[in-house]
């Protein structure tokens, strides 16, 4: 019972650590000119950038899975663009919720929604 509650405590700290971080590689940059008069915030996110920086650590260079985290590589046939916001905001099992919020959230949503 010990070494399974000591391995759930080293575990959740690893994925706590690496997981979170900064923002240093996330282009924040919005547009929010258009012709609508809405911003497009999300279309001037680089979601690519922001899974390499946020993801890859826990879901695999090429988003594969690993250990406990399932692979993204075609996540959007199991889940909705709403669904994956969901969990990137909320967490789900090992992943804590709130690593990506915001734009950014919406984008990397919308982009891990379209691997089928």
């Amino acid at each position: 019972m010990n070494k399974k509650l000591l391995a759930l405590i080293f575990g959740a700290g690893l994925v706590l650590a690496a997981c979170g971080g900064g923002n240093d590689n996330a282009d924040t940059s919005k547009d929010t000119s258009t012709n609508t008069g809405t911003t497009t915030e999300t279309a001037s996110v680089d979601a690519e950038k922001i899974v390499s920086a946020k993801c890859i650590s826990c879901h695999g260079q090429n988003l594969e899975g690993q250990g406990n985290f399932p692979a993204l590589k075609d996540v959007g046939s199991r889940l909705s663009q709403d669904e994956i916001l969901n969990v990137i905001e909320n967490g789900r099992g090992a992943m804590p919720g709130g690593i990506i919020s915001g734009d950014e959230a919406q984008a990397v949503a919308e982009w891990l929604a379209a691997k089928k």
